[in-house]
């Protein structure tokens, strides 16, 4: 009886420190990991959430890039950090709902972390090098056909969305393209201006300089329906391959042993965010909408992810065989 009254009392005081010490976050710097190169989509957004968490949690956010493995590595490492809330990450679709099921992770996407919201959506686009002779996805698609392997296409990495997007259009339009992967989407589009690849599926932020600046050509939109950042550019659903739709998000997450309150009071804080008519702004400077969900939704959302994303790569693998 004294052994488990002394393992109550022990388990009591534990679940006291815990909830204490949720009450008093954050009183130290707060870590936000980036899991790809600086520069991009993901480090944009990273970079506007972790100045508005600064103001509304007055204490310092800083931006830690870990680049490699399409996300992994930088989702990794957050999975296996403390659960004190001052390791977060700006987490991907790619890391999260698609690289886990493509390959092996030593992260579980639902029950390494604890979600606290989607803080923005946006579509990727398929840019191609002004040398090609390539205007339209018909004659992507064509040339493909006709030049097997001969197109090369860039990444954020192997198992990443930019990877599986084109894997994906690939098994849809039975063509064959070669990847090469990067640390980043904005190595690969940079990759593409350059002409180390033809091609990529890449993000709009890291796009629309580019295709201002007229140093690539843009042929669509992999979201369902055409996006208000560039709506002369058709959907991929339209031109070649219906039904077609790859949309990229970021998201704030936490180590799965992080206490419920201090997830509450980053969700708090986020659905303040997602109001701002700043944040705003800066989210459509990069092309972002920006998005709010709560924990719960959030989580769902990566569930019901993962089981589609798991039948699209049986499809993909059924082809190829």
């Amino acid at each position: 009886m004294m052994r488990i009254a002394a393992a109550i009392l022990s388990a009591g005081m534990a679940l006291s420190a815990t909830a204490a010490s949720a009450q008093e976050w954050p009183s130290k710097t707060i870590k936000l990991v980036v899991p790809y190169a600086p520069g991009g989509y993901t480090d944009s957004v990273a970079r506007i959430t972790a100045r508005y968490l600064e103001k509304e949690l007055g204490q310092t956010v800083i931006v830690d890039n870990r680049a490699g493995g399409g996300g992994i590595v930088g989702s990794d490492l957050v999975a296996k950090s403390p659960g004190d809330g001052y390791t977060l990450c700006i987490c991907s679709v790619g890391a999260i709902s698609v690289a886990p099921v493509a390959q092996t992770t030593s992260y579980d996407p639902v029950k390494s972390f604890k979600p606290v919201s989607v803080v923005s959506t946006i579509p990727q686009t398929v840019i191609v090098n002004p040398s090609l002779p390539i205007n339209t996805m018909q004659d992507l698609v064509a040339y493909a056909k006709a030049n097997p392997g001969k197109l090369s296409y860039g990444s954020s990495g192997a198992g990443g969305l930019m990877h599986y997007s084109v894997q994906l259009f690939d098994a849809r339009n039975g063509t064959k393209m070669t990847h090469v992967p990067f640390k980043g989407g904005s190595p690969a589009t940079a990759a593409v201006v350059s002409g180390e690849v033809n091609l990529s599926f890449t993000n709009m932020t890291d796009a629309l300089p580019q295709m201002e600046a007229n140093k690539v050509r843009a042929l669509a939109v992999t979201s369902a329906k055409r996006n208000e950042f560039a709506p002369q550019l058709p959907t991929v659903s339209e031109t070649v391959t219906p039904g077609y739709s790859v949309e990229s998000w970021n998201g704030l997450m936490a180590p799965a042993s992080t206490p419920d309150a201090i997830i509450a009071k980053l969700s708090d804080v986020l659905k303040k965010m997602a109001a701002d008519p700043e944040v705003k702004k800066s989210m459509a400077v990069v092309g972002a909408s920006t998005v709010f969900t709560t924990p719960d939704e959030y989580k769902a959302q990566i569930a019901a992810e993962v089981e589609q994303w798991r039948e699209l790569l049986k499809e993909i693998a059924e082809k190829k065989n």
